[in-house]
């Protein structure tokens, strides 16, 4: 579009020469003509980069392969045209379809994890070959016969490739529980426990001895292992534990508070005078069912007696226990219940306390007509 002198960009033109001059000047190698360079970029347009034989009979049979690759290589790639038109960094648009992200198809999918350290004889008492990190007996042993069978040819239609790729994706789901499997297992250590050595693990390394109680709270959260980490259930179990604890301790400053006590050190005075209490009438029911078997007598209450709680009781309420056969501890309990439940009634909220599951129907009506007659609870209530 340049316009010098007397010429301008819309005057006409013809080509002299008819393409014989030479498009680099007299530096380019081989004097390739400006019609030959038309050739050469028509045939690598039509026959791609790399196919230098038949982009060489496309240019003339004056060139030769070698020829060709070297001409377009230093003019086009490292030449000046080649330096201001391919950019430093070129952008790949070419999509990864094995899915090194951890995809259906990712080669993480089926690496092998390293091998199980145990001895040749426990692994051939498990059927495991260390170095494919696989069992004879997999999860799902039949599962390659999706697969097996399976072949792709040209005249299939689109319902058949569609039910191949169905029976490829359902193999790969597979694949993926088996590792998943191998996964828990490695974490949680099921090798080791299976052979007995994590016994010997946990004698070298003593933790906080476990109580009854967190072992069948282990038990029943074992369906959770398949969802988290070992580290995470271990935390998860930890925390629990400690919340535990702080419950506990959270009940023992509420009954401190009940008993008006406010300090910390008030609390070992009021501990040792309970444990001074609870000593004293412990000698004392000791002392008393002696003193019942010398004199070789059975009272009235003698199957209750001895038991704790059976001096709150009035003599009525004795009675009343000893001919339901109800210990005086369970009595007290439901008597609580009830009566807290009627004056919550009462003031309007609604109670949400639920009795003991010793205590059957009779049992219940027996203790309510009690109560309604001794006045303390109403008969509308009952």
């Amino acid at each position: 579009g340049a316009e010098i002198g007397p010429h301008r960009r819309w005057h006409g033109y013809q080509l002299v020469d008819g393409g014989r001059f030479t498009l680099w000047g007299a530096e380019a190698e081989g004097g390739w003509s400006s019609r030959e360079e038309q050739l050469l970029l028509d045939a690598i347009e039509q026959f791609g980069f790399g196919n230098w034989e038949d982009m060489a009979a496309h240019v003339g049979a004056s060139r030769t392969p070698q020829e060709v690759m070297e001409h377009y290589v230093s003019m086009y790639i490292h030449g000046n045209l080649g330096k201001a038109c391919i950019p430093d960094t070129i952008p790949n648009r070419v999509t990864d379809h094995t899915c090194p992200s951890g995809g259906p198809l990712s080669p993480s999918l089926t690496t092998p994890l390293p091998p199980l350290d145990i001895s040749v004889a426990e692994q051939q008492q498990l059927g495991y070959m260390p170095l494919r990190d696989d069992y004879e007996i997999e999860y799902d042993q039949d599962a390659e016969t999706l697969i097996s069978g399976l072949s792709v040819n040209y005249d299939d239609d689109d319902v058949e490739i569609e039910l191949k790729r169905a029976h490829v994706d359902m193999y790969v789901r597979k694949l993926k529980e088996r590792q998943r499997r191998k996964n828990i297992a490695r974490d949680y250590n099921l090798v080791p426990a299976f052979l007995g050595k994590d016994k010997k693990d946990k004698e070298k390394a003593p933790k906080r001895k476990i109580t009854k109680e967190e072992k069948e709270l282990r038990l029943k959260l074992r369906p959770l292992y398949q969802f988290m980490s070992c580290k995470e259930f271990e935390d998860f179990f930890e925390n629990m534990h400690k919340e535990r604890i702080l419950r506990a301790k959270i009940r023992e400053l509420q009954r401190y508070r009940r008993n008006g006590i406010t300090k910390m050190e008030e609390s070992a005075e009021y501990e040792a005078a309970r444990h001074k209490r609870e000593k004293r009438k412990e000698n004392k029911n000791i002392a008393s069912s002696k003193r019942g078997k010398e004199e070789g007598k059975e009272g009235e209450f003698a199957a209750i007696e001895n038991l704790p709680g059976f001096e709150l009781l009035s003599d009525r309420e004795k009675v009343l226990c000893s001919s339901l056969n109800l210990s005086p501890a369970r009595y007290v309990t439901v008597k609580t219940i009830i009566i807290k439940d009627h004056l919550q009634k009462r003031q309007g909220i609604p109670s949400k306390s639920r009795l003991p599951s010793y205590l059957d129907k009779v049992l219940k009506k027996r203790i309510l007509n009690f109560l309604t007659e001794s006045g303390w609870i109403s008969r509308d209530a009952s």
